[in-house]
């Protein structure tokens, strides 16, 4: 399959590096959502970064030009509210953003419990010493830990930002704790509950973005078409670099969204 992706009746995209860079749209990237509108290929947004809401997130797309809804979004934030949901923890101390506590609270998981069944670390682009500090004291406590993603970098114009995988890294230097769990991209879990709701088959679906360990690992775990573009942090020495068969190849790689569907 060419990049007209003939056959693909829903796409879902990252958005950092994807559709934006920091707080610049990808060139081409309004028409190519366009072109999904003018051809009747469903789109939905896909985001690891769980610093911000659901919400916060359709205003930023609408800031963008980009008509979004809360139906529209699928956040890691939303895979890991699901997995303390079926292990009932309902209790956490939470090394999040206010949107992402927001988004916990609503679903009825405390934030901040001074006896927390677990550590849940999101992409918190707001923390504090005082955060990291009460964190790994509950972690040396015995309080297990889990992700929302496993990211290490978040793409922005001028390189790469530390994201939850670098906190990992943090807490497993000063604790000696991993995760128990992690959350978000890779898991295909992610879109197979969606590609389900609406009544599609795995390859008629595409997902589009800018990582190999988490879009096109995902995609190819979730029988989709995985479509890397080369306009966030992967590269072509990158696809190159990889084994023959690895769940990271992709299955198309474009310079950007703007190729698509043409």
């Amino acid at each position: 399959m060419g990049t007209s992706l003939e056959g693909i009746k829903a796409v879902f995209l990252d958005l950092d590096g994807t559709i934006y860079l920091g707080g610049e749209l990808i060139e081409g990237a309004l028409d190519f959502l366009q072109r999904c509108d003018d051809q009747g290929v469903k789109r939905f947004f896909l985001s690891n970064n769980s610093s911000r809401s659901v919400q916060q997130y359709v205003e930023k797309l609408e800031r963008m030009g980009i008509p979004a809804t809360a139906d529209d979004v699928l956040l890691s934030t939303h895979d890991c509210i699901a997995w303390l949901q079926q292990h009932n923890i309902t209790d956490t101390y939470c090394v999040g953003t206010e949107g992402m506590c927001q988004m916990l609270e609503a679903e009825g998981i405390a934030t901040r419990s001074d006896q927390p069944q677990y550590v849940v670390l999101g992409y918190d682009t707001e923390t504090t010493y005082e955060r990291l500090e009460t964190a790994s004291l509950h972690l040396h406590a015995g309080v297990p830990l889990m992700a929302s993603h496993p990211d290490m970098v978040c793409p922005s114009p001028k390189g790469g930002l530390p994201d939850v995988g670098a906190f990992l890294a943090l807490f497993k230097a000063t604790t000696g704790i991993e995760p128990v769990h992690i959350s978000g991209k890779p898991n295909p879990g992610m879109i197979l509950h969606k590609i389900e709701a609406l009544g599609l088959q795995p390859e008629e679906c595409a997902m589009v973005g800018d990582r190999l360990y988490t879009d096109i690992a995902m995609a190819n775990r979730a029988k989709c078409m995985g479509i890397l573009v080369l306009s966030g942090e992967a590269s072509e020495e990158d696809v190159a670099a990889l084994d023959e068969g690895a769940e990271q190849c992709p299955s198309l790689v474009v310079p950007s969204v703007n190729a698509l569907l043409r």
